[in-house]
């Protein structure tokens, strides 16, 4: 297990692989919150690099479980640039995937990253949707320990724990900053509301669903 997460890891670090972001022209810019900085990359501030420290290029909150008390009974905890500043320029990020019983990590996107995901405990039904130019062709697999899915950027996925225990997976992605995009909180849950005649003629149903899907308080697991 150890040599896949190994594995994984080097080949969205290559360059060849299926990186999005663009190449760094430095060996690292960890991303500082300081205007005062000289140099912006990829919408954040460097660190001078001759101050980089070896804690700059460590994360350490996947040691510890999510809580996964909440009505998806999932919890994502994503190591992107925002949490993980050490990723800056370096085109790759990770998650850690926590599922109690029937946990879901529900439809969503990332924009810009494609998602590589390997199941550590536990089974989980996995899938993706393809574009509208594929006619929306629903793409399924069940997975168990040790199985790798890969989910291409851009298109809606989701996972789902179908096992009799809990699951652990961790997430890959071509990206420093892959973005997220959760279907059914942006669609019903944005802020304003999305006006209901446009909900009800794209959904093709009554505005009375409508209200009550926007009624909802829709739970982010990130």
């Amino acid at each position: 297990m150890k040599f896949l997460l190994t594995f994984v890891l080097l080949a969205l670090a290559s360059s060849h692989a299926f990186a999005s972001d663009p190449s760094p022209l430095q060996d690292f810019c960890v991303a500082i919150n300081n205007s005062n900085s000289a140099v912006l990359v990829n919408g954040k501030f460097c660190k001078d690099p001759k101050l980089a420290v070896a804690d700059d290029f460590s994360f350490t909150k996947f040691r510890y479980p999510g809580n996964t008390s909440n009505p998806l009974r999932s919890k994502v905890t994503t190591a992107f640039v925002d949490q993980f500043p050490g990723l800056n320029t370096l085109g790759i990020a990770m998650a850690r995937l926590d599922f109690a019983l029937y946990g879901l990590n529900p439809p969503h996107i990332h924009p810009r990253g494609t998602e590589m995901l390997v199941v550590m405990e536990g089974t989980l039904y996995v899938g993706f949707v393809t574009s509208n130019q594929l006619n929306n062709t629903l793409l399924t697999k069940v997975l168990t320990k040790g199985d790798v899915f890969v989910f291409p950027q851009g298109l809606i996925h989701f996972q789902l724990n179908i096992g009799q225990a809990n699951a652990l997976a961790f997430a890959f992605l071509s990206s420093q900053n892959p973005g997220l995009i959760t279907i059914a909180n942006s669609v019903f849950g944005s802020k304003p509301l999305i006006n209901v005649d446009v909900l009800t003629k794209a959904f093709q149903v009554d505005n009375k669903l409508i209200n009550h899907l926007q009624a909802q308080n829709w739970f982010d697991n990130h």
